[in-house]
């Protein structure tokens, strides 16, 4: 019973984040591998715990514990398989939840004797931390991947967003450590763990929906018109056309036809990616025909040769105006996956 009560809570944690990914950001695969990546964590921490006692100095647990949970959100964030914060937060939610739920079979195997209201009380409280933290940590993680995006994009990297990114990371660092060291009532303690963290989960979910539908209306928008105008002949009548003309004299007149078709092909390709997640995100997501799945992965392979054919220069310089943003790579990904599906 106490290993139901130790881990029932955690599993409920991590079943109530996922619910709120109507998006469907993170399917239920990754979700499981996650969890199983979390366990690992808590594996890796307890070798270095055995290995460096006494070693370490007091109160460093909760840091290193924390540093080594990034470690499988960083390479999704990374990898932009972590794009928005909602999806961040399901991840990091994943994680923390495996580190729980080893972190409690450690405390129960290992002999601690521990009644079923306390384990129950250490999968409430605890994984709470551990879950609350690591989703933190991970929108921290989705920030540092943005900015570095806008440096190599040449858009500049925005002042709040770097003093978010530390304040996201110092504090899920600073709780975890505060809950360690610092114990009252233990009922007001858990209150305030949920306050903590439910506040976060309510205003991570409601800026991130809205910042969702933001990147896809004003994208779409964009894409379309510029795809239409493209269509039409009318490129140089629109702010990328005039930005194109302005380099045009800076490469080969072959290169200059590359980015042109770059061009057309990115907007083209974006317009089809962002449709299908509006749709997905709707339920309404019709499979799509033979067809059309070629033609989406031929075109997709000729954006992409198109990307080696001009170079490092010519990518550069229109970077400031064909934006592969982390959530753009994560659609394209998903539009690619869904029509290499035989």
């Amino acid at each position: 019973m106490q290993f139901v009560a130790s881990l029932l809570p955690i599993i409920i944690y991590i079943l109530v984040v996922y619910k709120i990914d109507h998006f469907a950001l993170v399917n239920k695969r990754r979700l499981l591998q996650l969890v199983v990546g979390g366990m690992l964590m808590a594996l890796v921490c307890f070798g270095l715990f055995s290995w460096l006692d006494g070693v370490l100095p007091d109160g460093s647990h909760p840091v290193v514990e924390e540093g080594v949970k990034a470690v499988p959100l960083l390479v999704l964030a990374g990898r932009k398989r972590m794009v928005f914060f909602i999806d961040s937060v399901i991840c990091g939610a994943a994680v923390g939840g495996g580190f729980s739920i080893l972190e409690n079979l450690f405390y129960l195997v290992l002999g601690q004797d521990a009644g079923l209201g306390t384990m129950l009380f250490r999968g409430l409280e605890v994984a709470l931390v551990h879950i609350g933290c690591s989703a933190v940590v991970a929108a921290g993680l989705v920030l540092v991947v943005r900015q570095t995006e806008r440096w190599r994009s040449r858009l500049g990297v925005k002042p709040f967003d770097v003093v978010m990114t530390i304040l996201l990371l110092v504090a899920a660092v600073a709780a975890h450590v505060c809950h360690n060291h610092l114990h009252f009532n233990p009922v007001m303690q858990f209150v305030s763990v949920l306050a903590v963290m439910g506040g976060l989960l309510a205003w991570t979910y409601f800026y991130d929906v809205d910042m969702i539908h933001r990147w896809l209306d004003r994208g779409l928008d964009e894409q379309i018109q510029l795809f239409q105008s493209i269509r039409d002949g009318q490129l140089i009548n629109t702010s990328t056309g005039a930005f194109l003309e302005s380099v045009k004299a800076s490469f080969p007149p072959l290169v200059y036809f590359d980015i042109i078709c770059y061009v057309r092909l990115h907007a083209e390709l974006s317009v089809t990616a962002k449709v299908r997640f509006l749709m997905r995100e709707s339920g309404m997501l019709p499979p799509l025909g033979e067809n059309e799945r070629q033609q989406v992965l031929a075109k997709y392979r000729e954006f992409k040769q198109m990307e080696k054919n001009m170079g490092a220069s010519a990518m550069m310089t229109i970077a400031p105006v064909v934006k592969l943003h982390p959530a753009d790579v994560n659609a394209f990904r998903n539009l690619i996956s869904e029509c290499s599906i035989t």
